[in-house]
């Protein structure tokens, strides 16, 4: 069976590929404790992706007859190679942005004086929280997870630099509300 999957799909096979079988709630505090910070997925869909992903036979289901009825979920040959498949293409989909403050800046000579100000200031004290989230996370990374540990420290290593230049330039922002630099070199 032909199946089109998408990045939750993708996320769903790789935690189970590198953790072993989940149930639903076993893959929601995995996504919690790894890919929320930047690829955050409703709790819902954690429930139904495994669902669709057993029917086109790369995740297969086991439930449990008695007790709590659990339903748990193993990486079959197919999702192992979907997901090989995956992560030796290097191409994927142009990256979304959907960056409510962006709006705002976008429409900013709609609104008053010192709403800029305002939006900036914000705007920075939130990229220093999640580069300070990150900067914690990378410092609770236990080297000794082997290759585990070398993923999760190149992820945090970019989360860490995207969010340090987003504090930047809303710092930059905050303190000249009014320049423009337009022809700022390497801008």
């Amino acid at each position: 069976m032909s199946v089109s999957t998408g990045p939750q799909d993708h996320i769903v096979l790789g935690l189970i590929a590198r953790h072993g079988p989940m149930t639903p709630y076993e893959l929601k505090a995995r996504v919690e404790d790894g890919v929320d910070y930047f690829w955050p997925i409703p709790h819902a869909q954690l429930y139904r992706v495994p669902v669709r992903l057993t029917a086109a036979g790369l995740l297969r289901e086991e439930a449990e007859d008695g007790g709590r009825r659990r339903r748990v979920f193993h990486l079959t040959d197919a999702g192992s190679a979907e997901l090989r498949r995956w992560l030796a293409d290097p191409h994927d989909a142009d990256p979304e942005t959907r960056d409510p403050s962006q709006l705002k800046l976008y429409f900013a000579d709609l609104g008053g004086p010192g709403d800029v100000v305002a939006l900036a200031r914000a705007q920075a004290a939130q990229h220093r929280r999640w580069r300070d989230t990150y900067l914690q996370h990378r410092a609770d990374t236990d080297a000794s997870d082997g290759v585990e540990a070398l993923s999760r420290s190149r992820i945090l290593r970019l989360g860490i630099l995207h969010e340090q230049a987003y504090v930047d330039f809303w710092e930059w922002l905050a303190a000249n509300p009014d320049r423009v630099d337009l022809d700022e070199p390497g801008v």
